[in-house]
């Protein structure tokens, strides 16, 4: 069975327990150490480890990556999220500024590579007191008004070096769209050098 196969089964039967509770915003969430531990026993069932590994870019934005290694052919897959260090946020020593992003890294780079699905998650759709906010952006070539409950970091002209370092890098464009707002000329440009 390849990495592909594997990582296939291990997605299709994979469950993680949402074990936390936010007591501010009164939901649970499930964190970057609950995956790992869930996924535990798939090592030895299906000979393969996992890793997790993060890249400063700079600017504040840091790039976690979650990999499936094959014991037996050391073959991988790889998923990536990228998250922005919250320099404002208050009650916050700088540390725990790093580690909160470095966390949120870690398991959206573990649900992109399992699939999981946190859509309906309060800990996804909760705004932290930030409001709700309309901005129309343009995507495949038509204009859409999308309300959200907190912005995206926008990729525009002005940052686009780093989202080409990112891809460059190995990480793909669907990471992308799904953790920044980009117009289309933005993805165009992305997608054709």
């Amino acid at each position: 069975m390849n990495i592909k196969e594997k990582l296939s089964l291990i997605q299709s039967r994979f469950k993680a327990k949402k074990s936390r509770f936010n007591n501010f915003g009164k939901y649970n969430f499930r964190s970057a150490e609950d995956i790992l531990e869930a996924l535990k026993p798939y090592n030895i069932e299906y000979n393969v480890y996992f890793t997790v590994n993060e890249t400063w870019l700079g600017d504040g934005v840091l790039q976690s990556s979650a990999a499936i290694v094959c014991t037996e052919s050391g073959e991988h897959e790889v998923a990536a999220a990228i998250v922005g260090v919250d320099f404002d946020q208050k009650g916050m020593q700088m540390a725990q500024k790093f580690g909160s992003a470095s966390s949120y890294g870690k398991k959206y780079a573990l649900g992109n590579l399992l699939l999981i699905d946190d859509t309906a998650d309060a800990d996804a759709t909760n705004s932290h007191g930030k409001g709700a906010i309309n901005k129309t952006i343009s995507g495949a070539g038509s204009d859409y008004t999308t309300a959200r409950k907190y912005a995206k970091p926008e990729i525009t002209d002005a940052n686009i070096d780093k989202a080409k370092k990112f891809l460059a890098n190995g990480g793909k464009i669907e990471t992308l769209q799904q953790t920044y707002l980009m117009s289309a000329d933005i993805l165009n440009k992305l997608k054709n050098g």
